[in-house]
């Protein structure tokens, strides 16, 4: 269910016509959005869209040429501390004191950060049960998985519990539990209230979790806005997906026959019994179900079709590509 939150309330990330280039390389050309308080917003885009140098700029990580933005109010140029007071960055290829255990690594982040030592053995517990790393304390981070060390990695932005989270590609090079899982501590995150701000190729797992996306390609922004935005699919005529059991060899041509249905597909790489239905945009969808109740098919789902996160990230991305 999308978040609730106040319309006017002071944006986590304010982006405006920021502007980057590289030694002549436009990274980012005049791109602008907006992320809202605890939400999780996915960032998207091919390799070498830009998103690494919007990351770092939110970070204060780099300079832009031009634009401005700002984190809960605090412009990046002129107010880099309390945006850093504010934020938690995890970087895709993060270093680690190998040779430290779990506890004395989160310790001393937690003392970089000006924790006294009366409040960081609470803060390390804490951190490490969100995290589910609380039986790992004591084992050193050279012995840990690639998911085990993405969780310390998690649990070391965690320390001083910032509002904003920024996260890239955090489930990189992660087995299929240790992403879920992942997605899961995420989730929860949210709940407490931290907005998180996540970069990432896994597209399936964005359109999920994700509030919000911003899809950037070339260092133009393709679309920012609500999930559910982007999915929705708004067409002339309204697909719907229709799954039956053991349909009868004929089913095809007695579908095409009921009033409203324009077509009948079945999808490649569908499921036993599955149809691709397109209606007339005029016709009520509950009447088409009734008709096709009417026919005595085995009905197991009938429900409107949504554009795939892939799908619609290479709309958008492959629009004007050069040949």
């Amino acid at each position: 269910m999308p978040p609730t939150y106040d319309a006017n309330a002071v944006p986590a990330i304010s982006v405006s016509e920021l502007t980057h280039a590289f030694k002549g390389h436009q990274a980012l050309n005049q791109i602008s959005f907006a992320v809202m308080p605890q939400t999780i917003h996915g960032f998207v885009g091919p390799n070498g869209a830009g998103k690494t140098t919007t990351l770092k700029a939110i970070c204060t990580l780099l300079k832009p040429n031009f634009g401005e933005v700002s984190v809960f109010g605090h412009s990046v140029r002129s107010e880099a501390t309390a945006v850093r007071e504010r934020i938690g960055f995890m970087p895709d290829h993060f270093s680690m004191y190998r040779q430290m255990t779990v506890f004395e690594y989160l310790d001393f982040f937690a003392a970089a950060y000006g924790l006294n030592l009366a409040s960081r053995d609470q803060v390390i517990n804490d951190v490490l049960t969100l995290t589910d790393m609380d039986g790992r304390r004591n084992d050193l981070i050279s012995g840990l998985s690639r998911g085990m060390q993405q969780r310390v990695s998690l649990a070391r932005v965690l320390v001083h519990d910032p509002d904003l989270l920024l996260l890239d590609e955090p489930a990189s090079g992660l087995d299929p539990r240790a992403r879920i899982e992942l997605m899961d501590i995420l989730r929860e995150l949210r709940r407490m209230g931290k907005t998180i701000f996540i970069s990432s190729h896994i597209l399936t797992e964005l359109a999920e979790l994700c509030d919000s996306v911003t899809i950037i390609d070339r260092g133009h922004v393709k679309f920012s806005g609500p999930m559910d935005a982007l999915l929705d699919d708004h067409q002339e005529t309204s697909r719907f997906s229709l799954r039956l059991a053991q349909p009868p060899e004929n089913v095809t041509e007695l579908l095409r026959q009921l009033n409203g249905i324009v077509s009948v597909e079945v999808p490649e790489y569908g499921s036993a019994g599955e149809f691709d239905l397109e209606l007339d945009p005029a016709t009520d969808s509950n009447i088409v179900l009734s008709s096709i109740i009417g026919l005595g098919l085995p009905i197991i789902s009938f429900g409107q079709r949504r554009k795939q996160l892939n799908q619609a990230f290479m709309d958008l991305t492959t629009r004007g590509v050069r040949s």
